[in-house]
């Protein structure tokens, strides 16, 4: 038997005061689109924003049903409209933000996980880390460089390729 071991490495920061500029703005964007979340069941509003490699910004929200699988979370709508409006286009960073009228927002919360294989997805075939900013409306803000990290012994195209070795 052989024992193996992951671990990855991110960044705390205490605020958003302490985050260079570009990542202060995104985030922000990330935290005013949480008011165009639907989320009329769970009160949790979930805002993503995107900056992109050819510079544009994409913004996602949670979009709940009454028919609760059909929701879908707000870095899901974000990668979707990142590859219908820039198609080969990859993703620089996108931040994650949240806020509730029933819990506090004041730490970072990190995306499920269909959206953590969504994301995997998305480096795979752009073949670019997408960096992650994950934060409340206050409080730390956790800095993560690849979104793959959040997913160790990730199921990817690989198991489905029957000519790979």
């Amino acid at each position: 038997m052989k024992k193996e071991k992951f671990e990855f490495s991110f960044e705390v920061y205490d605020s958003i005061d302490e985050l260079n500029e570009n990542d202060k703005w995104l985030l922000n964007e990330a935290r005013h689109v949480t008011k165009r979340a639907y989320a009329p069941y769970s009160k949790f509003y979930v805002g993503a924003a995107a900056k992109l490699s050819n510079g544009k910004k994409v913004t996602g929200t949670n979009q709940e049903n009454a028919s609760f699988p059909v929701g879908i979370c707000a870095e899901r709508v974000l990668l979707g409209a990142a590859s219908s409006l820039y198609p080969d286009t990859s993703i620089e960073t996108i931040a994650v933000s949240y806020q509730s009228t029933i819990v506090k927002s004041d730490h970072p919360i990190s995306p499920c996980g269909m959206c953590r294989q969504a994301l995997q997805e998305f480096e795979l075939r752009m073949e670019k880390p997408v960096r992650l900013i994950l934060a409340g409306m206050e409080g730390k803000v956790y800095v993560i460089n690849s979104a793959s990290q959040l997913l160790p012994l990730a199921f990817t195209n690989e198991e489905l390729n029957p000519l790979t070795p």
